[in-house]
């Protein structure tokens, strides 16, 4: 049970984590329910976890919990109908225990849950909550990926799938035990091959790779002529990592990006080594490159040159290297002052855009440690009060989706409670 690209309300505890454990035992569980059903129990976890085994119940402020699964913050009815659900909802278990014996077991997802003045109650059996606490066997589920998903099928494979990503099998499953983990067993519709293969394997398998940090390739294998079994090989998604980098520094415009691109490499990796090495190393390294004339692959030679930052200092021309006259040595000179502005100018503005991120974030984490003192009244009357000061629709929007940590409101957000609150932005000055 599995959340990615948004970035919403910064959150604390167990859910400022993103990653939760799922015991294998119990990712089996719940084919049935729906996306966002799927997406709920996840939080719902996620949030409990530190005290899973501790504490007879658990709490999550019911809007907290609403934006984290994707529901309208109003919408308590689908809220409740959802928690129901998953009251309703049988997990069960078959494992070995630590003396090898054999352990079936049944329980509920939930034991209990309720909504009571804007804050969600709930519980775990103390059997289900043992299981899915286990630090032994699990697997970690990322609840912002979870976002991505719109189709349960799509997020019940990617869970059951990604557990194996460092085996790069899931192993052979029957396929009654695959029907089982897509919630479509009992169906005598897709006890044929064919209709699950296209209404249900196709289309999951297409929405993990679009949309998950893994890239799987369903296998099956046959019992005389007719598919019997099921597995899906594993490897990590490199298209990912492109994700993770942030380019709210504007690497893009920076010239040495675009140097970069123009020797072939790629977006994604000309911003990784930007942001790894910063840009005057990086800009050294391809001047390194472009001395040594003619090589057989320029990207190649790049990439040893930076990762084994080739050209030391204090290196001189070649003394073969015929003297140029003093005109076209006054050009030269002119030029590499220039670029060696340049680049300063460059470094200096990475410097400060970074040191500037570096304050925002310092001030944005005082916001989110402000909020999380608020009771749900207060935080929604301050949500209320913020975007009736922004005039922009995109502002609104977009603080909507991302909450406190909207960073095209940041300015906007950190003078807001600068207001409420100037006291406690004094130890994060400077």
């Amino acid at each position: 049970m599995a959340v990615q690209a948004i970035k919403a309300e910064r959150l604390t505890g167990a859910l400022s984590r993103e990653t939760v454990k799922k015991n294998v035992a119990a990712i089996h569980i719940s084919g049935k329910l729906t996306l966002l059903q799927r997406k709920l129990s996840n939080v719902l976890l996620l949030n409990a976890y530190d005290t899973l085994t501790s504490a007879r119940s658990h709490t999550i402020d019911a809007r907290t919990l609403a934006m984290m699964v994707g529901y309208n913050s109003n919408d308590i009815d689908s809220l409740r109908a959802s928690l129901r659900a998953l009251a309703e909802t049988v997990a069960e278990w078959d494992m070995l225990d630590e003396q090898g014996h054999q352990e079936w077991g049944v329980s509920a997802l939930l034991s209990f849950a309720k909504l009571k003045n804007g804050v969600c109650e709930y519980a775990y059996s103390p059997a289900l909550a043992q299981k899915l606490h286990d630090p032994k066997i699990y697997a970690l589920i990322n609840v912002k990926i979870q976002r991505n998903f719109t189709s349960g099928h799509g997020l019940a494979l990617y869970e059951n799938c990604y557990r194996f990503v460092r085996t790069g099998s899931t192993g052979w499953w029957s396929l009654d035990i695959f029907r089982k983990l897509m919630g479509v067993d009992g169906s005598s519709y897709y006890e044929t091959f064919k209709h699950l293969n296209a209404k249900i394997i196709k289309p999951a398998v297409a929405e993990v790779n679009k949309s998950s940090d893994i890239i799987i390739e369903p296998q099956t294998r046959k019992k005389g002529r007719a598919v019997s079994e099921i597995r899906f090989l594993i490897r990590e998604n490199p298209q990912m990592a492109m994700f993770q980098i942030d380019d709210s520094d504007g690497v893009r415009n920076l010239a040495v990006y675009k140097a970069l691109r123009g020797q072939g490499i790629s977006d994604r990796l000309a911003r990784q080594w930007i942001t790894e090495h910063g840009p005057e190393y990086v800009q050294e390294k391809l001047d390194y490159v472009a001395g040594q004339g003619a090589v057989k692959s320029r990207a190649g030679y790049l990439r040893a040159a930076i990762k084994g930052d080739y050209l030391e200092p204090g290196s001189s021309p070649s003394a073969a290297t015929p003297p140029l006259d003093p005109d076209a040595q006054a050009r030269l000179d002119t030029a590499r002052a220039r670029r060696d502005a340049e680049k300063a100018a460059e470094a200096a503005a990475f410097e400060a855009r970074t040191a500037e991120r570096k304050d925002r974030a310092r001030h944005l984490d005082t916001v989110e440690t402000l909020v999380s003192r608020r009771n749900p009244t207060q935080r929604d009357a301050d949500r209320r009060q913020f975007l009736s000061r922004l005039d922009s629709d995109l502002d609104r929007e977009h603080f909507r989706q991302h909450g406190w940590r909207s960073a095209l409101n940041a300015s906007a957000i950190i003078a807001f409670w600068q207001e409420l609150e100037p006291d406690a932005f004094e130890d994060t000055a400077g």
